[in-house]
């Protein structure tokens, strides 16, 4: 029997083109029962980020503050320009009339350190907790060793190989 006659038994045996298409699309679903496709896991994943894009979208469109939020928020930006400019201020101050400015550094001279010690603080948790603030809606910190550990899986280096040899 020759390789053409085998072919026509087994196209007879499964029954046709069709067959043979059909039994290859059940023998891929079957497959995908025991290994999930990765195809479909990346469009599932894009589609919740993309999902939660949405969502975030939605949050921030339109936030419908009122005239006391937006005065609020105008007054929570104002201390750090007002440190800074009064910074600069106090010496250009110190120029323009060094007498009445040595006046009132003798007069900063009196004030207690208690006190020193309270604006210190006043100004370190108002500073602190905007940079907590900001930190805590950053995201999560990953460990260095973390970081390390994926940088060595990912893909060697060999120059970087090479140098950690020849350091010892």
């Amino acid at each position: 029997m020759c390789a053409g006659g085998r072919v026509g038994v087994i196209r007879n045996l499964i029954g046709g083109p069709a067959a043979v298409s059909a039994l290859g699309e059940a023998a891929r679903g079957m497959a995908e029962v025991f290994t999930p496709s990765a195809t479909r896991q990346m469009e599932l994943s894009a589609e919740a980020q993309m999902a939660a894009l949405r969502q975030l979208g939605t949050e921030y469109t339109d936030p419908g503050l009122g005239w006391f939020d937006r005065m609020v928020n105008g007054l929570n930006r104002l201390p750090r320009p007002l440190l800074a400019f009064g910074t600069l201020e106090l010496f250009i101050y110190a120029m323009v009339d060094p007498v009445t400015f040595g006046e009132r550094m003798v007069g900063l001279n009196l004030v207690p350190e208690p006190l020193w010690w309270l604006l210190g603080a006043v100004v370190g948790f108002y500073f602190g907790a905007r940079e907590a603030h900001y930190f805590r809606r950053s995201g999560p910190v990953v460990p260095v060793s973390a970081v390390q550990m994926a940088l060595e899986v990912a893909e060697p280096n060999p120059a970087l190989t090479d140098w950690r040899g020849n350091k010892g």
